[in-house]
């Protein structure tokens, strides 16, 4: 049988056991499936596993990072994982009694490692750590957006990991009460470091090294790795993919400012067309505001009035002369009804003016208000059309600005 590819779709109902979480057990275990590596079945079924965990767990922390892997030929560099900053969980399976950091980016896992007692998380810079996993062979890497993201990640994974290692006492302790591999025979088993044993269809059975061993083992490699990896070029990296997220956002914003392009366009000859309406409201209101003739109009009554009044005061000084001259009654009595009525006909031709001069300045007053009216409003106008300009300004220097970076 073909070894399915990492990372390819999982087949539900293979009766395939994970052969990380078997070898973690000190008790004797049966890896089914002999020409599927052990590698290999985890990579096939991550997404599966993966899939079935989030569906029927609820995270316990999560939070977004850019994910990198250790590069497995050269132990030296990373590797992205993730094209972006992608959510990362820590999950409880329930089933296996495990704890897993578990991240899917649409149809791929990319995290999908078990927590165990003897693992470190070790943060390499303000905003990058990493741990290494040995089931899977590999060192993982988080770059987050800020150093308080990377230190709640790290607190959560000395938590869930002395969780893990007290369900793993728990489960040691329940495996060596329950686990009926350990009453198979009457007779004593003798230890020894492999125990094989012949079945159908080779089954192979295969039995871990003392946890001593392992721990030493993987520390080694942790350090190892640790050693080979350069701190500067996950920095770079994480740099780079923080450069490429600002590019592509870049880029769709200049798309869409050249979608937004004939748009702009309408609104500036709409800004052009009332622009030229303002001016031309300006214009006429500054031909309405000719010169006040009621100003005129009213030295000119002022001036007749005063020229009545002159002549009101002639005609009683020559009633004063006629009076001293004391000429005939009946002359003197015609002449003041005569004088009386032409003081009428100037008592009323008085009136009359009196009116028009009143007329005369509640028109003033009318026109002057008129005049205080459209000086706002020419200064309104002017106002607007100074805002007009400068917004006609500031979109000419937005567009010039746009076609020169385009």
């Amino acid at each position: 049988m073909q070894s399915p590819p990492c990372l390819s779709p999982f087949k539900p109902g293979s009766g395939q056991r994970a052969a990380s979480d078997l070898l973690s057990s000190s008790t004797q275990v049966v890896l089914e499936a002999p020409n599927v590596t052990a590698r290999s079945w985890v990579c096939g079924s991550s997404i599966a596993m993966s899939c079935k965990i989030i569906a029927r767990e609820q995270p316990i922390f999560s939070t977004r990072a850019h994910v990198f892997q250790i590069d497995p030929v050269t132990k030296k560099n990373w590797i992205p994982a993730s094209k972006h900053a992608v959510t990362v969980s820590y999950f409880y399976d329930a089933t296996r009694n495990v704890y897993r950091i578990i991240s899917v980016g649409g149809t791929k896992a990319i995290i999908n490692s078990t927590i165990t007692p003897n693992m470190t998380f070790t943060k390499t810079s303000q905003k990058f750590g990493q741990w290494a996993d040995s089931r899977a062979n590999t060192v993982y890497g988080l770059g987050f957006a800020s150093e308080q993201n990377l230190s709640q990640f790290a607190e959560k994974f000395q938590e869930v990991r002395e969780a893990a290692r007290l369900a793993r006492e728990r489960s040691q302790d329940k495996t060596e009460l329950t686990n009926p591999a350990l009453n198979l025979n009457s007779q004593p088993i003798v230890p020894s470091p492999i125990i094989s044993a012949n079945g159908p269809a080779d089954e192979k059975f295969f039995r871990s090294q003392s946890a001593e061993m392992e721990l030493s083992t993987e520390r080694e490699r942790v350090k190892k790795m640790l050693s080979e990896g350069s701190v500067c070029e996950v920095q770079w990296e994480a740099e780079f993919f923080s450069l490429q997220d600002n590019n592509n956002k870049l880029v769709a914003a200049l798309r869409e400012a050249n979608a937004n392009v004939e748009k702009w366009k309408k609104q500036l000859s709409g800004y052009q067309e009332e622009a030229e309406r303002l001016r031309q409201r300006v214009t006429e209101l500054e031909t309405r505001t000719t010169p006040d003739t009621t100003v005129e109009q009213d030295d000119d009554l002022s001036e007749r009035l005063r020229g009545l009044e002159l002549l009101l005061k002639g005609k009683e000084e020559e009633i004063a002369v006629l009076k001293g001259q004391r000429p005939d009654l009946v002359d003197l009595d015609n002449e003041r009804d005569e004088l009386l009525k032409r003081l009428e006909e100037l008592e009323e031709r008085n009136k009359e003016l009196e009116k028009d001069l009143q007329k005369a300045q509640e028109l003033l007053k009318d026109s002057r208000s008129e005049r205080d009216r459209v000086r706002e409003e020419i200064n309104r106008a002017g106002d607007e059309l100074d805002i007009k300009i400068c917004q006609l300004n500031d979109l000419r220097l937005g567009l010039s600005q746009l076609l020169e970076s385009n």
